[in-house]
């Protein structure tokens, strides 16, 4: 065989390697295509309007959660102060549908486009910071703005807002008595988030906040700008997360300023992905699958009793998965990064 027909011996693991990611893509959509089928079909079994509001809570926060995770998980910067961009999302949208009867689907875009420039804005002047000074720096921020909607009249300051009740209507979200059009709303969003973190992980953007996460100096050398890198992440985070606080309002029906942006809502959005697995593809669903229900059931069943079982349930296993399964609860899946082991 002449030289010209040789195939280089070192490019045939390359092919392979690159044949085998592929196929190991396919099978994630695959997968996840089986996993969303199954989990739509689940309210045809289950009819009481409670376990439905669960579901639909369920779906919300590992949609929030997994677009916490494009930041704290895959950029590495560890934000407890995503309740701002809720709540703004939550108050845009409710204003302008409450006030000016404006269709909350604008009002969620609205929101989200405000709350990806608070997030630019908000990254300018924290992201110099590192570590737990930027988480601290992050609380901070979003307590302020707690405290001035607080004291805000025209978006109702601490009484809050009230939606109008109307008749069941895709265009208005409003749904008195049906619960399955949440929960399909809620399916898609955290689909389409799912999705827009699959296409990310496997793009440049995905490769540089990666580079970013585990040595900013290392990714600065090899060309990668690590500036623009966070503040891109910091505002496609933002904006979904603004999102599903519009939807949230919608759901309610009621938002005023502890309900949509104190600081336990930072952290129902990050629990999830923490305690699935941080940085990767499926961290916040599973964690979001675990913790939501545990937390409203154990709350509606427990908490009346002014015992504070309910919280002592909550706190022991978060703080068993954390020691026994620190890089989180998909380990015991054997994946990584989101890519099967």
């Amino acid at each position: 065989m002449t030289q010209e027909t040789q195939i280089p011996a070192q490019d045939l693991p390359h092919d392979a390697a690159l044949t085998h990611f592929a196929k190991s893509r396919r099978n994630q959509l695959i997968r996840a295509a089986v996993i969303f089928a199954g989990i739509a079909l689940v309210p045809l079994a289950v009819r009481d309007t409670y376990l439905q509001n669960v579901m639909i809570l369920t779906l919300l926060y590992a949609a929030v959660s997994q677009c916490w995770n494009i930041l704290g998980g895959y950029c590495g910067q560890i934000s407890l102060g995503h309740a701002l961009y809720f709540g703004i999302g939550a108050y845009a949208t409710s204003v302008l549908y409450v006030n000016y009867a404006v269709l909350p689907w604008f009002g969620m875009a609205l929101g989200g486009v405000l709350s990806a420039a608070v997030a630019l804005l908000v990254g300018k002047l924290t992201f110099r910071l590192k570590g737990h000074y930027f988480a601290i720096a992050t609380i901070v921020i979003a307590e302020i703005g707690l405290l001035l909607v607080h004291n805000w009249d025209y978006v109702g300051g601490a009484l809050g807002i009230q939606w109008p009740i109307t008749g069941d209507s895709w265009a208005t979200l409003q749904f008195a008595r049906n619960k399955l059009p949440y929960f399909y709303f809620a399916l898609v969003f955290l689909i389409v988030t799912w999705l827009i973190t699959f296409k990310i992980e496997d793009s440049s953007w995905g490769y540089g906040w990666r580079a970013v996460k585990d040595n900013p100096e290392a990714a600065e050398s090899l060309g990668i700008e690590v500036f623009r890198s966070k503040m891109a992440a910091a505002a496609l985070s933002a904006f979904f997360t603004a999102v599903g606080g519009g939807f949230y309002a919608a759901f309610v029906a009621y938002i005023d300023p502890e309900s949509v942006m104190s600081f336990r809502f930072s952290l129902l959005f990050a629990l999830p992905a923490v305690l699935g697995g941080i940085g990767t593809l499926w961290g916040a669903t599973l964690g979001a699958a675990l913790l939501i229900p545990l937390t409203e059931i154990t709350r509606s069943y427990l908490g009346g009793s002014g015992s504070g079982i309910d919280l002592i349930i909550y706190g022991g296993l978060i703080m068993l998965v954390s020691l026994m399964k620190p890089e989180g609860l998909l380990s015991l899946f054997q994946f990584r990064k989101g890519r099967p082991a």
